[in-house]
Order: C-alpha cells, then sequence, then structure tokens
C-alpha cells in the first residue's frame, strides 16, 4: 500500500540519518474509502494525488508549528505492508482528516518510493500560508486565500537517491 507521510526538511534530514521515518505511530495519507468517497473518482491516479495533497497539507501544518523549519513542504511516499497503515473509522467522515491513516511502527526509508518537495519557487507563498493557517482555520478567507496560494504550488518529485541534495 502507498502512504504519504508528511515531513520538514528537518524532519527529512532526521530519517536520512536514522534510515527510518519514525518513530512511530507515524500519521500519513493514503488512498481510504472516506477519500474515494470524497473525491467521488474510481481513477487511482487522481486519488493518489489527492492523498499526496493531504499530506502536503499536513506538512504545512507541521511547518507552521515551527518557526525554524524550512519554509517548503515535504512528503515522502512509501510503500507498507497492506494492514500497516490504518484509517480512524471515528474520523473517516470529519473533512480534516480524509485519507488520513496511522502506521504503528517506524518505516524504512528504503521502502519511500520518492521525495516530493516544494520547488525554491514556492518559499514565499509557504511562508505566507504557515502564517496564515490559524486565521484560515478560524475561517478568515483571506487568509485561506493565502494558504490556497501555496497550495497552487505543484511538488516537485525526487528519487530516494536525491535525498543528501534536498538536504544540503
Amino acid at each position: 500500500m502507498r502512504v504519504y507521510v508528511p515531513l520538514t526538511l528537518s524532519g527529512l534530514a532526521a530519517a536520512h540519518r536514522a534510515g527510518e521515518i519514525g518513530p512511530g505511530p507515524l500519521t500519513a495519507y493514503a488512498v481510504t474509502p472516506a477519500l474515494r468517497e470524497w473525491y467521488v473518482s474510481d481513477d487511482i491516479e487522481e486519488l493518489e494525488y489527492a492523498a499526496l495533497n493531504r499530506a502536503a497539507s499536513a506538512s504545512l501544518r507541521m511547518i507552521a508549528q515551527n518557526p525554524d523549519a524550512v519554509r517548503r513542504r515535504v512528503v515522502v511516499a512509501v510503500e507498507v505492508p497492506d494492514g500497516a497503515a490504518v484509517a480512524d473509522p471515528d474520523h473517516s467522515f470529519d473533512p480534516s482528516s480524509l485519507g488520513e491513516v496511522r502506521i504503528a511502527a517506524p518505516v524504512a526509508l528504503a521502502k519511500a518510493a520518492a521525495v516530493h518537495v516544494d520547488g525554491d519557487d514556492a518559499t514565499k507563498d509557504v511562508t505566507a500560508a504557515a502564517a496564515a493557517l490559524g486565521a484560515a482555520d478560524l475561517g478568515d478567507d483571506d487568509a485561506q486565500f493565502t494558504v490556497d496560494g501555496a497550495e497552487d504550488h505543484e511538488l516537485l518529485w525526487f528519487g530516494i537517491q536525491e535525498i543528501p541534495n534536498l538536504i544540503g
């Protein structure tokens, strides 16, 4: 099963040093039944893209909580055994947790299929979005527009062998 684990660049650096993403439990995003129902598509690529974007939003929240974090969203796509990622049935239709799954144990970085990271051109918008996130959560339309500005940036794809260059 493919899951998308949100991180920051410093979190990616720590995972690279340790050889694993962890410790568990980890929050990740995947194509869950609730995500399928919400997205209303049978196209697996579209559904995977939706799960990736949910993880990118979670990465933005991590950035917002850490003023020292580099202002670039990071998502690691990882293959885990079926059953390793479990959706919380109590939150299956909560819009804020669509596609969210829990992984009990750390995940070997060698199981990663790819790393998705914002390009340098997104830094300004991600910085503004991280600052506006609290107000957006409270219903401020202008702040939500700013958050959406970061989400307009496509995450770039990198192979796991490129992690050393990403974390510099």
